[in-house]
Order: C-alpha cells, then sequence, then structure tokens
C-alpha cells in the first residue's frame, strides 16, 4: 500500500508539472499569435459544422485558445450554440445552455464569463452532437488534462454507458501537446483533438457511434 501511495503521489505531482508547464507555455503566445491560432482553429473545425445542429463550447480563458471565432461561424450557420455552465446544485457539475449573441454573461467564482443558469436555455447531454473542450494538456492517445477541478469529468463519467451521445473534441494550441499524459480511472478520453495545424483521430478507443456523425 506505501508502494501505490507512493506511486500515486509521484503522478500527481507529474500532473502538476505538467499543468505548470503547459499553462505557461500558452500564456506566453503573444495576442497577435493568439489570434492567428483562432483563425487557424475556425478553419480546421469548420468542415465538422455540418455534421450536427447542437455543439457546446467554452469562453476561453487563462490563455486557453479560442473558439470565438468558430462561435460566430455556427451562429451564421443557423447552429444552436451552448456554453458550459456551473451546474446549479450539483456541486462540480457542467450544464450546458444555449449562447447566443444577446446572451448576457457573468462572472463566476473561477472569474470565467457565463450565463446565468436558466434550466429553459439547458440541452441534455444526449442531445448535442459535439463537445468542444478546453484542456491544459493531451496526448495522442486522447488522454485530457485539464485544471484539475474535475468539472467535465464528473459531467460526462456516464457518456461511455451513452446509446446516443456527443462527441468529445478537445481544442488546444500545438504546444500543449505531451509524448504521454499520467492518467487517473476518472479521465474521460476525448475522440478527437484539433490544434490551428493538426487533427488527430484517436484510433483503439471503442465508443457508441456519435449522433448525427
Amino acid at each position: 500500500m506505501k508502494t501505490n501511495a507512493n506511486d500515486e503521489n509521484a503522478k500527481q505531482e507529474q500532473r502538476k508539472q505538467l499543468r505548470q508547464a503547459c499553462r505557461k507555455a500558452r500564456n506566453a503566445l503573444s495576442s497577435s499569435q493568439q489570434q492567428i491560432a483562432a483563425e487557424q482553429l475556425a478553419s480546421q473545425v469548420e468542415p465538422l459544422i455540418q455534421q450536427g445542429d447542437n455543439f457546446a463550447l467554452y469562453l476561453a480563458n487563462d490563455g486557453e485558445i479560442s473558439p470565438g471565432q468558430l462561435v460566430e461561424r455556427l451562429w451564421r450557420s443557423s447552429k444552436r450554440v451552448l456554453l458550459s455552465v456551473m451546474h446549479g446544485f450539483s456541486a462540480g457539475c457542467l450544464n450546458f445552455q444555449t449562447y447566443s449573441s444577446d446572451t448576457k454573461l457573468w462572472t463566476n467564482k473561477y472569474g470565467i464569463l457565463e450565463p446565468r443558469l436558466n434550466a429553459f436555455d439547458t440541452l441534455a447531454l444526449q442531445d448535442i452532437d459535439i463537445i468542444f473542450m478546453p484542456l491544459v494538456s493531451f496526448d495522442r492517445n486522447g488522454n485530457r488534462l485539464g485544471m484539475g477541478g474535475g468539472y467535465y469529468d464528473r459531467t460526462l463519467s456516464g457518456i461511455l454507458k451513452m446509446k446516443t451521445r456527443p462527441r468529445l473534441i478537445g481544442l488546444a494550441h500545438d504546444c500543449q501537446e505531451s509524448k504521454q499524459l499520467p492518467v487517473e480511472s476518472w479521465d474521460i478520453p476525448l475522440d478527437m483533438i484539433i490544434t490551428p495545424t493538426q487533427k488527430i483521430f484517436i484510433k483503439g478507443v471503442e465508443h457508441p457511434t456519435p449522433k448525427s456523425l
């Protein structure tokens, strides 16, 4: 048991160091580099726009690659755009709520903008075609390292048992790639990762057929 505890402590320290290094790398990007990356990302993702009707995204924070231009293209294509919102009564989980150009936003406890919680604007997981997820680091096996709060992992914990489910796509800068991430049993794997220069399709992970894809 002592060895297991030591191994777990070493893994957590490795995850912590990776978070620090990747956050530093993405925050070192200049505003012009971030802008170019956002444009390239939107072009990379655009072919997926016609593969669904409902798309969940995030608002960039802490140097994350911005999906803002992708949101604009989705709106122009009359797609429903949703933002992740901290759940109102299920602690540590997320809702996905409709986001339009006139949606009023407020700053949550993490300093991230999100819509005010409204159950009438919330869409169930099985009705979402693609969830574009932020991340701190990724590897080519589809592993995702988040900020450490576990919000996406808790929210998506039952997704592999769903008959109809969203496709999970991580969005990141190229500098956020790791050779191999240390993973935990609760980590939810990605179906695909998209950066400004790459589309990484994950092989060897069995999933139900994503809705509309």
